[in-house]
């Protein structure tokens, strides 16, 4: 039987230094055989807060490969379903996406650990809910391909 393609996801937010960056590395490590997590900002500040890396690191996920970078025109074609997280409607940010879901999570950059923590569990919830509905679809989109593929 062949191996079913992962669902790409990225995860936007604004600098892509906390909560795309918390997303992406809570989504590498709970869903390695589902999913192909990215996350990307609007406007990437080049680096990745060290109070993201510490809740994470406190939490057990790891931190390895993960930085700030920017959106670009690949990135979105590539992914299956787009995370916004950026605080603007899909419809401003990405006009010409259709794959895209609102996640309303505020931003902790500057703010102290204690908020850091919650706005991780927040996201580690969403995360845990996502890839449960994916886990759903997934019967459903290996019916799709097999049928895609013995029509070609």
């Amino acid at each position: 039987m062949a191996e079913q393609r992962k669902f790409a996801v990225l995860f936007v937010c604004i600098g892509n230094s906390c909560r795309s960056q918390m997303a992406e590395g809570i989504a590498r490590l709970e869903a390695p055989d589902l999913l192909e997590p990215a996350s990307a900002g609007l406007s990437p500040l080049g680096y990745v807060a060290e109070l993201s890396l510490r809740t994470l690191e406190s939490n057990g996920y790891y931190v390895r490969g993960l930085r700030s970078k920017a959106l670009t025109a690949e990135a979105l074609d590539a992914a299956d379903l787009v995370i916004n997280m950026t605080g603007y409607s899909r419809e401003r940010a990405f006009p010409n996406c259709s794959r895209v879901e609102d996640w309303k999570i505020a931003d902790p950059y500057g703010a102290n650990p204690e908020v850091y923590q919650r706005i991780f569990e927040e996201i580690q919830v969403k995360v845990w809910e996502l890839i449960a509905r994916l886990r759903r679809e997934v019967p459903a989109r290996a019916a799709k391909d097999r049928t895609a593929t013995e029509r070609n």
